[in-house]
């Protein structure tokens, strides 16, 4: 009798915290999604940035475009040329000028990774939909600040951490792991300078650093609900 009420015990203390753990997850991430004006992202069609690259001491142009529910094209200037990276709905491919000037396929690590750019929403959002497990490790201070941090681990394995800035409720640092060149690397990806869209609170620079040197990206305009055709996305002929 007394292992019976010691096991039923353990079971409800258990069952217990995995509420409390959800409820927190769910609150935190609820906060966050009013924060950044996620209904407003969601209800959005169409969407528009422009921006510069700046790595190693070079400053590049970028547009990207993207509409639902999974086509997106972004277009880079380097050195007087246009690289290409583009997804149609059905296959990815890409322009790069310094090895051919025809599209080339886009798949894989590049296609996973341009396609994780263009997710407006986040990787947070619908979550389960998108066959992502997310687990809530609770409050820690990262970065001298009070920060709710939420572990992400993708469908495919890799892991994400995501800094939730408890004041503010918007992310402000990802710890990842990626992959290239055939190496898996450290990513620290901090997000700042957080403005106004529309009613769309985002950050408009983005720095990621790793053992390879920082790349930042700098947001200048963005846009919603514009006007894009299909043919915009499609692979032009060789």
């Amino acid at each position: 009798m007394k292992k019976l009420i010691i096991t039923t015990l353990a079971i409800l203390i258990i069952a217990s915290m995995n509420f409390v753990q959800a409820q927190s997850l769910d609150d935190v991430l609820k906060k966050h999604f009013k924060a950044v004006g996620q209904d407003k992202l969601v209800a959005a069609k169409t969407f528009y940035m422009k921006a510069k690259l700046s790595q190693m001491g070079m400053e590049l142009p970028m547009e990207m475009r993207m509409k639902r529910p999974n086509k997106f094209k972004v277009e880079m200037e380097m050195q007087g040329q246009k690289m290409i990276q583009a997804f149609d709905g059905e296959k990815g491919w890409m322009i790069a000028p310094w090895i051919s000037p025809d599209p080339q396929v886009l798949e894989g690590d590049q296609l996973k990774q341009a396609m994780e750019q263009a997710d407006f929403e986040g990787e947070l959002y619908n979550y389960k939909e998108k066959g992502h497990t997310v687990d809530y490790v609770g409050k820690v201070n990262a970065d001298g600040k009070e920060a709710y941090k939420i572990k992400l681990t993708a469908k495919d394995g890799s892991i994400k951490n995501y800094f939730i800035d408890a004041g503010t409720n918007l992310i402000f640092k990802v710890k990842a792991k990626v992959s290239a060149g055939g190496q898996e690397i450290e990513v620290d990806q901090l997000l700042t300078d957080y403005k106004d869209f529309d009613g769309i609170k985002m950050a408009t620079k983005m720095e990621s650093k790793t053992p390879m040197g920082n790349v930042s990206i700098t947001v200048i305009d963005f846009k919603i609900n514009e006007n894009f055709d299909d043919a915009v996305f499609a692979q032009p002929a060789k």
